[in-house]
């Protein structure tokens, strides 16, 4: 079990677009799988982009077997291994709602998702996934997609009156496990 270090807002590593894996690269890629599961798993997090501990690979991991203690209200999302991913907006709606992020801790803030969205890309086989999803679901796949290409979701909010500590904002969640 490797627990890696999330890089924090601020490190300029998590502003670079990550670089896709290439057909050589699909093979070696295990290790890096397995490490961000055991970080995200041992942060109680919604999903982990590789950049997020350092690494400049289009991969991200998402979803849970159980509730998130982070967003308990929210509903279980499939285990996932999402390379190269690409989303498609299914339709302009957007909804607003809570988000928060690990590289981000302590804070959340209202940011706006597309509300249905079909995304693709490969697993850790290089199998192709093609799956349409809406609400949260919908939400953690772009949160985790962004940091791909250098976003934040504090770069995403437009109304920063709805952002703010978790301890502030969310008295039921403890602080400590929203970091």
């Amino acid at each position: 079990m490797t627990i890696r270090e999330i890089l924090k807002m601020g490190d300029p590593r998590l502003l670079r677009a990550a670089q896709a894996v290439s057909p050589q690269q699909m093979r070696g890629l295990g290790q890096l799988v397995q490490d961000m599961q055991d970080t995200m798993a041992a942060v109680n997090g919604a999903g982990l982009a590789a950049p997020q501990i350092g690494v400049d690979l289009q991969v991200v991991i998402f979803g849970t077997d159980r509730i998130n203690p982070r967003y308990p209200n929210a509903p279980a999302i499939p285990r996932t291994v999402l390379i190269n991913p690409v989303i498609i907006p299914l339709e302009d709606n957007e909804e607003e709602d809570w988000e928060g992020c690990l590289s981000v801790p302590g804070l959340r803030g209202v940011v706006p998702r597309y509300a249905r969205i079909r995304y693709a890309g490969l697993d850790l086989s290089g199998d192709m996934i093609d799956r349409t999803v809406d609400g949260f679901h919908a939400r953690v796949v772009q949160h985790e997609c962004d940091h791909l290409l250098g976003k934040l979701y504090p770069m995403r909010v437009r109304d920063f009156t709805r952002f703010g500590y978790t301890e502030v904002l969310f008295p039921g969640i403890n602080a400590v496990e929203d970091d």
